[in-house]
Formats: structure tokens, sequence, C-alpha cells
């Protein structure tokens, strides 16, 4: 399955992700994670820098879950896949390393990546949205601002 502009643009937008794994044992794990982008055309990366239950429950049960929203906005998407512990020696590594290190600017070393293979995507919203389906963006940021006790710089 291919990712969106709209899940590529909410990629963008979010500053932090959440990724669920299972081990063998069904012992689920969800780990917050910031650092992560999108890969061609169908894959999710992250950069595992304090990941090691997530990489080990990936060696053990490739199946996961990553989701993220735009906080103010609150609307993301859940996505569901496959996912792979990508190593150094891995052909792949330096050009999905390249990535994660531009964002992280160099300051948070990781020698594995998790990519995730997107098999299904599902759409987040606020409930606010469904209730009131006159909400507007606007007033959902606005909204949230006051909420969380943001300054209006944001």
């Amino acid at each position: 399955m291919k990712l969106t502009t709209e899940i590529k643009e909410s990629i963008d937008r979010s500053i932090l992700c959440w990724l669920a794994t299972v081990s063998n044992k069904n012992i689920p794990n969800v780990s917050p994670k910031e650092i992560f982008n999108y890969y061609e055309t169908d894959k999710i990366i992250v950069a595992n820098i304090a990941s090691p239950q997530t990489v080990i429950n990936i060696k053990q049960n490739t199946n996961v879950c990553i989701s993220f929203i735009d906080i103010l906005v609150q609307k993301g998407f859940q996505i569901k896949g496959k996912a792979k512990i990508i190593e150094k020696a891995d052909f792949e590594f330096p050009e999905m390393e390249k990535i994660l290190t531009k964002m992280t600017g160099g300051n948070f070393p990781f020698s594995t990546i998790t990519e995730i293979k997107v098999e299904k995507v599902k759409k987040i919203v606020a409930p606010k949205y469904i209730l009131y389906p006159e909400t507007t963006e606007s007033e959902q940021i606005e909204s949230a601002k006051k909420t969380y006790g943001f300054k209006n710089k944001l």
C-alpha cells in the first residue's frame, strides 16, 4: 500500500509517534518515537535510539502498529504493517540513516532502524470532529491551544 500525500504531510507535521509491538509471548509494548519519517512509496522508518524492547519484539513478531497525530489539529493516522530491523551492514541503512540523522542533527546516535512496510491505514480524528461536524481545523487548533495551555505564538 502506498503512502499518500496526505499521510506524508501528516508525518511531516507530527513530532511524536507511538510504535506498538508484541512479543512472541503476546506481551504488548508501546514506545514513543521522535525520529521517524516516510521512505520510498510504502514504508515508514524509525530510528532505534533507546528501543531495546521494540527491537527484541520485532525480531520475534513483525506485526506492528504506528500512530501519529498533529497535536493541535488532532488528526493523523494509524498504520499497521510488517516491520524489520535494518542493521548497519544492510544495503539500505546508509540512505535511511541520512534521512533520520538530518532530523537529529547527529545528536542522537542509533545503530539500527525499524522499517515498516505499510499494509493498512486508518485515519485518526478527534471525537469533536465527529460529534460536531461543523468544527473547523482552525477552531480545533484554538481549542487545543487553550486546553493544553499553549501560548498564542504557536
